[in-house]
């Protein structure tokens, strides 16, 4: 009956945040009016025209003229001219081809379909297998966790942006409004991944006593390496959008702790549900001993883990730093650049987060476990 109840319990909070997913898809804080648009449907692309391209060696600029047959909508099978309009940014610029299907915005005039513009190769389609996919594999390598775990996902995904991002636009300060969603989102995470228990408590606390200490060394060094947020990507863009009032330094700080704070909930998980393993199969363990195998165990795996920030972050600049050696910079130059000194503090701050959860994990857990001697009272499933 105890583990009936407790299974009943889980699967409850579940269902609250499913419930919750389905509310925040409705929500519209900013209340920002959605720039003019069309209709929206798939286009094959049945003839090109490049003559209006102009070709400076590997940069093209202008337009590409297209005919598409609409795929879907309630202009289905009707032909279409379209325009590609090509800025000289090959990040940004797609160059098309007969046979390539392409997401087409267009308006209507007398029931007719005009003004297309192309705004891409059609990805939607191929975006949801792939989220299908993981789901999948997600339940049948986990079974209910691994469902669990997909529902924190999606959770996740719809608190940042649905909340997180429209509050930041509003005003709000982005330290504590970052603290604050990275505290629901650790909650939400480790209670359903880790069950409503001391092992699921003690990834919570293990984790938010991680991110805080990232958060505060966060802040220390932006200031002494004197970084302001604007060394990321569309920062300068988003103040000339017209939220000039908007602190990307602290926006930058917000991002350095939430970007760790997925790796460190991923050891804390790690260290807590060993312990809970150990206390299930030693009962009569002391609180120091167990403090200490959990310790072993989190240096085990912080091993492996200290590179993961470093694997990730470096990984998506790898053209810049082709860039820096093709050019012959002295290392000194590359390492002191702001943008590069924003990068080694991210992954440096979010290591510390990392190496610091293991104890603050097995400290946690041990005095949660620590008059526990029956084994029955210790089902987490």
């Amino acid at each position: 009956m105890p583990h009936f109840s407790h299974s009943r319990r889980e699967w409850l909070f579940s269902l609250v945040i499913a419930i919750i997913c389905a509310g925040l898809a409705f929500v519209n804080i900013t209340k920002i009016p959605q720039a003019p648009q069309g209709l929206h449907c798939r286009g094959l692309i049945t003839a090109v025209d490049n003559s209006n391209v102009q070709v400076h060696l590997i940069v093209k600029t202008e337009h590409q003229s297209l005919t598409v047959k609409l795929l879907d909508g309630p202009h289905k099978g009707q032909e279409l001219s379209i325009v590609n309009m090509l800025s000289g940014k090959m990040e940004l610029d797609e160059f098309y081809e007969p046979g390539g299907v392409v997401l087409v915005e267009y308006g209507v005039v007398n029931g007719q379909p005009v003004n297309g513009v192309a705004r891409g190769y059609y990805r939607l389609g191929m975006q949801l297998a792939l989220i299908c996919l993981f789901t999948l594999l997600l339940v049948a390598v986990a079974g209910v966790t691994g469902l669990k775990a997909a529902l924190s996902f999606v959770f996740t995904a719809m608190v940042l942006w649905k909340l997180f991002f429209p509050l930041l636009l509003l005003g709000l300060p982005p330290v504590s409004t970052g603290l604050a969603l990275v505290g629901v989102l650790t909650a939400v995470i480790t209670f359903s991944v880790g069950g409503l228990n001391r092992r699921g408590t003690a990834t919570f606390a293990g984790s938010m006593l991680g991110v805080l200490l990232t958060c505060g060394l966060a802040v220390w060094f932006a200031g002494a390496f004197h970084l302001h947020g604007a060394v990321r990507p569309f920062a300068e863009a988003l103040l000339f959008a017209g939220y000039y009032e908007l602190h990307l330094t602290d926006i930058f700080i917000a991002s350095v702790f939430i970007a760790s704070s997925g790796a460190i909930m991923d050891l804390a998980m790690d260290i807590a549900a060993s312990m809970d393993e150990i206390k299930r199969k030693h009962p009569g363990i002391g609180l120091i001993e167990h403090i200490r195998s959990g310790l072993r165990v989190g240096r085990a795996v912080t091993g492996t883990m200290t590179t993961t920030l470093l694997l990730a972050y470096s990984s998506s600049h790898i053209a810049m730093f082709m860039l820096f050696m093709a050019k012959g910079l002295p290392a000194a130059n590359i390492l002191n650049a702001p943008f590069i000194a924003a990068e080694a503090l991210n992954i440096l701050v979010g290591s510390f987060g990392l190496v610091t959860v293991a104890p603050f994990t097995a400290v946690v857990a041990g005095l949660l476990y620590r008059n526990d001697k029956r084994i029955p009272a210790l089902q987490t499933e």
